[in-house]
């Protein structure tokens, strides 16, 4: 299982043993290669928090999703999880977070020694936790002497790929305003949209300008996970300039700080000339048409799955299919993801990785890994009318669909 080492059975999910990103397994842009290798001269590092060029790019990007931004309420890192952590840490609190959430959220909150307290999420869709049940927890929690401060969301979730409806990151927002949290929206992958006509995206910046910090990793839609960018925009207020400051001190103290020549090319792709939104559009609308593909597949085999809306993944509940996996001795998600990823020869992270029950028997499939095995057979998915119609797409549709066809 390349790319995920398994866990040992005693600590059920160290940090070095979390899953790995959903990559794209798409061949780098041309364009950005040459971004890159012209920067590569550049000694001179980046500042922390990012360079002006960097940070105006950022502005222009979040001005034509509808979210005017100044340079000085911007700041940039190595990634998003080097931000999120030095974002909590100079904010303080504990932190609210839905259940399932992206693997890497709640060890953030746990190193700098927070609570992290998991709200579940509606059910038709993840990345926001349901309101009453948001408002209930903070109550309780501070009833026992807890400190929540801040809300963690997504607007584009990993790992349930879906999109929450505008109305419910509304009530989410209304919530958290009410409950006195600051909201933290990690908008990674609000450009891998599959359907972007379909389905809006909101961001909680746009309804609460004054209490919601906008949190964006690169490699989400624009660049190669091994060129690590990000940026987060904060509000346009006194409190979002000093919690700005006070990041760029942690920024500072950890060395966090974007790499020269990636900051040249994290700068272009923000932009979003031609052929970088070019691609990003056929990326998404590749990874949409496998991953509905592979909905269909498990679904046809009595496996649950909310549609796939964004993203390069979709989460998948095999509870159903209990009966047949407990003849392979799989009887937990830590079990089940040892067993599929063999199965299916990629990983398959359970959802314990995520937060969720141990117990129930979910993963998540990413869709990479059924783009082709090599440059030239991803690279032919991307350009390919029907890219359902190659052979070796279709034939790592037909293996997950004869594993899953197996169990039942």
């Amino acid at each position: 299982m390349e790319g995920m080492q398994r866990t040992t059975a005693e600590g059920r999910g160290p940090v070095r043993y979390g899953p790995p990103t959903p990559q794209p397994g798409l061949p780098v842009l041309s364009e950005l290669i040459s971004v890159l290798g012209a920067a590569a001269g550049r000694s001179s590092p980046q500042p922390p928090g990012g360079g002006a060029s960097l940070r105006e790019a950022a502005c222009r990007h979040w001005g034509r999703r509808g979210l005017a931004t100044s340079p000085e309420s911007v700041a940039a890192g190595p990634g998003a999880p080097a931000l999120l952590l030095a974002l909590l840490g100079a904010y303080g609190g504990d932190v609210m977070l839905p259940r399932p959430c992206p693997a890497w959220w709640t060890p953030q909150v746990r190193l700098l020694g927070r609570r992290a307290y998991h709200v579940p999420t509606p059910a038709e869709c993840g990345g926001v936790p349901d309101p009453y049940a948001l408002l209930e927890t903070v109550r309780r929690v501070r009833a026992e002497g807890g400190d929540p401060r801040v809300l963690l969301l997504s607007v584009a979730d990993d790992p349930t790929a879906t999109v929450p409806p505008p109305e419910l990151v509304r009530e989410a927002c209304e919530a958290a305003e009410t409950a006195g949290l600051f909201v933290v929206s990690d908008e990674s992958w609000r450009d891998t949209v599959h359907r972007p006509h379909d389905d809006l995206v909101l961001s909680p910046a746009e309804m609460l300008p004054e209490q919601a910090a906008v949190l964006v990793d690169l490699s989400g839609a624009l660049l190669p996970a091994g060129w690590p960018a990000a940026v987060v925009r904060f509000p346009a207020t006194g409190q979002g300039a000093l919690l700005r400051a006070h990041t760029l001190d942690v920024l500072t103290a950890t060395g966090a700080m974007v790499a020269g020549p990636v900051a040249g090319a994290a700068a272009h792709a923000l932009d979003e000339p031609d052929a970088v939104a070019a691609r990003s559009y056929a990326a998404a609308r590749l990874h949409g048409l496998v991953a509905a593909a592979a909905h269909r597949e498990i679904r046809a085999a009595g496996a649950l799955a909310r549609p796939p809306q964004a993203g390069r993944h979709l989460y998948a509940d095999l509870t159903p299919l209990r009966a047949g996996l407990a003849r392979h001795g799989v009887g937990d998600a830590l079990e089940l993801e040892d067993w599929l990823g063999g199965r299916l020869g990629a990983p398959t992270p359970g959802g314990q990785r995520f937060a969720d029950e141990l117990g129930a028997l979910r993963v998540r499939l990413s869709t990479g890994p059924l783009l082709g095995g090599t440059p030239e057979e991803r690279l032919a998915a991307l350009t390919a009318r029907d890219p359902l119609e190659l052979p070796h797409v279709r034939s790592s549709l037909d293996l997950l669909g004869s594993v899953l066809a197996g169990l039942a």
